[in-house]
């Protein structure tokens, strides 16, 4: 009888975890979307602007290292790059901050512009993700129009945070690339310790 019992709990507990909810709100870069219930854990959708302002009065990425050859590579091969670049709301730089992507990026690639990207995207507009992170360790094929990326990990909010951004040019020319960052984040519901 007791294995029965055992038996009821775990299948509703694996149906309740397994049901999907269509709740969609439109809205600004930090509204929330939870398309499916997860069981403990949930979706948060976010939709951002990626501003990399390398040349400039105030650049927010800087080359702090190369290899031997890079300036001879026809792909800056070797380079390294510390970056505190923007995240806005909007495409254009002058809206709303939304937060900071913070970390560094190397070119990686001898046949293609590639760089293998790892950075911390911090959140400082939305009262609810103020201070959290979403975590990236990611190749990045910068010439590819749409590309995605590895979330491995996150703080605040985001805690234990795993999921993928659909990366997308918005201007394919100059030297400071906008790139359209929308992130399917998967996280924990609520983490208590204590």
């Amino acid at each position: 009888m007791a294995s029965l019992k055992i038996f009821s709990f775990v299948a509703v507990a694996m149906v309740l975890s397994m049901s999907h909810s269509q709740a969609h709100r439109e809205g600004n870069w930090g509204d929330e979307t939870v398309p499916y219930t997860l069981g403990p854990e949930m979706m948060t959708k976010l939709r951002f602007y990626f501003h990399d302002i390398v040349v400039g009065d105030n650049p927010t990425a800087i080359r702090i290292a190369e290899a031997p050859g890079t300036n001879s590579s026809p792909t800056f091969f070797g380079a390294l790059v510390m970056i505190d670049d923007p995240l806005t709301e909007g495409p254009d730089i002058n809206s709303r901050l939304v937060g900071r992507a913070q970390g560094f990026y190397g070119l990686s690639g001898m046949d293609e512009i590639s760089l293998i990207m790892g950075m911390s995207l911090v959140f400082t507009a939305n009262e609810k993700f103020n201070g959290s992170t979403i975590s990236v360790f990611s190749r990045n094929p910068v010439t590819h129009t749409e590309r995605e990326f590895a979330i491995v990990g996150g703080t605040g909010y985001f805690k234990f945070a795993r999921g993928f951004i659909s990366a997308r040019t918005y201007n394919g020319t100059g030297p400071n690339p906008i790139v359209q960052y929308s992130c399917t984040i998967v996280h924990p519901r609520k983490i208590s310790f204590y």
